[in-house]
């Protein structure tokens, strides 16, 4: 980086003094500083960028060696399987028939329980609830005082 001391700073201040002036100096000064921090995030932008890249070089680096890993697995599974089928197949216990003599086990159908059971079980009928006095709607604070307010007699 630039090695820019107290003195050189000094020197380059006095020297945009003279030549710019000190009318114009701190607009400048402030365009200057917004094109300083415009280039540092570029920058900073551009290091990110790169360091994105690598990780993804190395993801894919590493999902190679899974799949690999993976593939590996799968054909010694199947190769154990096959040799696995081989030699059940040439036993002399092995028949197709002696699997059909297994008894069948009946597993229960499935069936959906039934959703407000409780409450369709315990719920009172209408007309039952006209009889009892039962409250079926709300009443606001207001309407139950006019409701129920006692009436003039004249």
């Amino acid at each position: 980086m630039i090695d820019i001391g107290i003195s050189k700073m000094a020197l380059i201040g006095a020297v945009a003094l003279v030549v710019i002036g000190p009318e114009k100096l701190p607009r400048v000064a402030r365009t200057v500083g917004t094109l300083l921090g415009k280039a540092q995030r570029y920058v900073s932008d551009v290091k990110a960028e790169v360091n994105r890249s690598m990780d993804l070089d190395e993801l894919k680096k590493m999902k190679d060696t899974i799949e690999g890993a993976a593939r590996d697995v799968q054909t010694s599974v199947q190769t154990s399987a096959s040799e696995f089928e081989q030699s059940i197949a040439g036993s002399p216990d092995y028949s197709a028939s002696s699997l059909a003599d297994e008894p069948y086990v009946h597993y229960p159908e499935y069936k959906h329980p039934k959703k407000n059971w409780r409450v369709k079980q315990g719920a009172m009928p209408q007309w039952y609830k006209a009889r009892a006095g039962v409250r079926t709607k709300a009443l606001s604070g207001a309407a139950r005082v006019a409701r129920y307010r006692p009436q003039k007699i004249n």
